[in-house]
């Protein structure tokens, strides 16, 4: 379970890349994702670590590669807490980069991961969603 106040502060953060990123603040998003980044580096390999927050810093790299990296850590403090709503989640925010990169086989088997870690969570329309991008990538 993650800490409500680490909870907090990356749903606060979020909504300030998010904002930051929407006026075209450049300035003001670099500094909540290094804000971000901080609280990440910070918690660690402490009873705070959470893949919330590195999956959150996934979510708003800007460098593709990095990304990917930082959901593979968020998937293995994930797989460490046996969260299935964040490896599906994790995993399905992973197939999306891979395709925009062109990966076309390593977004399949990420989606195949992500449908497998869904199959116990309660997000019925996220199953479907997982489940309909698999089968389109599927049938090309």
């Amino acid at each position: 379970m993650i800490n409500t106040k680490i909870y907090k502060t990356i749903y606060k953060l979020a909504e300030e890349l998010l904002e930051a990123d929407r006026i075209g603040d450049q300035v003001a998003f670099n500094k909540f994702y290094e804000d971000l980044q901080a609280l990440c580096i910070d918690n660690e390999n402490t009873d705070k670590d959470h893949p919330e927050q590195w999956e959150t810093l996934a979510d708003f790299t800007a460098d593709m590669d990095e990304a990917l990296v930082k959901y593979e850590k968020a998937l293995g403090k994930a797989t460490a807490i046996n969260s299935k709503d964040h490896l599906s989640s994790i995993a399905f925010s992973m197939a999306v980069l891979q395709l925009e990169m062109g990966q076309k086989d390593a977004a399949i088997t990420s989606l195949q991961n992500a449908k497998v870690s869904a199959n116990k969570i309660e997000d019925r329309e996220f199953k479907v969603e997982i489940d309909e991008m698999l089968a389109s990538l599927v049938e090309e």
